[in-house]
Order: structure tokens, then C-alpha cells, then sequence
């Protein structure tokens, strides 16, 4: 299944969860889309609830079935580490995740596009490629664009694990993220449950 482009909006009333992370979504009507959005009360199974929480992650960070996967084999991989943490610090690490925390874009979306675009730079070399792996202590420099500006502006929070310069239009990403600064909405050891029956 590719990458979904579709309204982001349907998407978070579908799963009862801000995929864009405003809450916007479902302050107005917080129930599933259609015509018997507010109808459906079936409660899921067991096997719905590890598919809804694996949604809910892959939207967010709006990667294919076929990355996501690929991206929970790497964090299966590593070897000390939670495999769940693992699996939302890598994608925490994708280099248009990182230009979206940063506050060089206000959406995953926007991000996305500075980087297809060759607007980025990792360590003063282009990469065009939004789920590069950022590497703790790179820094990540954007082109001097308005939307960039206007976006630097508007942002709020920066998590703690980036730093940003706002005159420069670079930000370094210090560190993987801990569980605790990610968020708690998402209950991965789900997602786990889902792939270990799937694989």
C-alpha cells in the first residue's frame, strides 16, 4: 500500500486520534467520518486494537506499510533497547520528522516537500531523501525560504532533544528522544503484538 495523501482530517476522526497532533481535528466532531460516522459503536477486537495503534503511528509520521515495516525490522534488530522505543525513535530520527520539529515546517507534509525539493542540507551536504536517518549531533541547515521564515515564527515548542537557531536557519538534532518526550497517545507495545502474529 503506498504513502496515504488523502485528508489527514478523516484520517484522525477515523481513529478517534490527532494525527497532525493539533487536536483540531476532533474538537468539532470527534466521531468517525460519513454519513454513520456518529453510528458505530461496535468495540473492537483484540487484533482491531493492534491495527488502530499501528494507523495511528503510520499516519503520523506518513510513511508507507512498506517502509513502516522496514523500519520495525531495523528497530527489532537492535539489540539492549525496548524494540517499541526503538521503533519511535527511528522514525522520530527520519530527516523530514526532524526538519518538522525544528519548526522549519508547521506539518510532517510540509517538511517532506523541503526535502524532495533539495531545500535541506545534513551537515552542509543536500539530501533530498525525507526518511534519511539523522544521526545524533548532525545539523541540519534550510534554504532562507518565506514559508520557512513564516513557519519559524509561528512554532512554539522545540522538543529538547533539538536545538534551533532561528537567525542561522539551522537546528542540530542533539539526541534520540526519550519514550517519555514522545507521545503518550500511541501505545506501542501494540504495534509490537500486531507485527510479531503478522511476521
Amino acid at each position: 500500500m503506498s504513502r496515504y495523501t488523502g485528508p489527514s482530517w478523516k484520517q484522525s476522526r477515523r481513529l478517534g486520534y490527532s494525527v497532525l497532533g493539533t487536536e483540531k481535528e476532533l474538537a468539532k466532531r470527534p466521531y468517525g467520518p460519513g454519513q454513520h460516522g456518529n453510528d458505530r459503536k461496535k468495540k473492537p477486537s483484540e487484533y482491531g486494537k493492534q491495527l488502530i495503534e499501528k494507523q495511528k503511528l503510520r499516519f503520523t509520521y506518513g510513511v508507507s506499510e512498506k517502509q513502516f515495516r522496514r523500519f520495525f525490522m531495523l528497530a527489532k534488530a537492535q539489540k539492549g533497547v525496548v524494540t517499541g522505543t526503538a521503533f519511535m525513535q527511528l522514525l522520530e530520527s527520519r530527516l523530514d520528522n526532524v526538519v518538522f520539529r525544528l519548526g522549519f515546517a508547521t506539518t510532517r507534509r510540509a517538511a517532506r516537500q523541503l526535502v524532495n525539493h533539495g531545500h535541506v542540507t545534513v551537515n552542509g551536504k543536500k539530501v533530498n531523501i525525507a526518511s534519511f536517518l539523522v544521526k545524533p549531533g548532525s545539523v541540519i541547515a534550510v534554504k532562507g525560504l518565506a514559508v520557512v521564515k513564516a513557519s519559524l515564527e509561528a512554532a512554539t515548542i522545540v522538543p529538547a532533544y533539538v536545538t534551533v537557531d532561528k537567525e542561522k536557519l539551522e537546528g542540530t538534532f542533539v539526541r534520540l528522544p526519550e519514550r517519555s518526550e514522545l507521545t503518550k497517545a500511541i501505545d506501542e507495545s501494540a504495534i509490537v503484538e500486531y507485527y510479531n502474529r503478522m511476521l
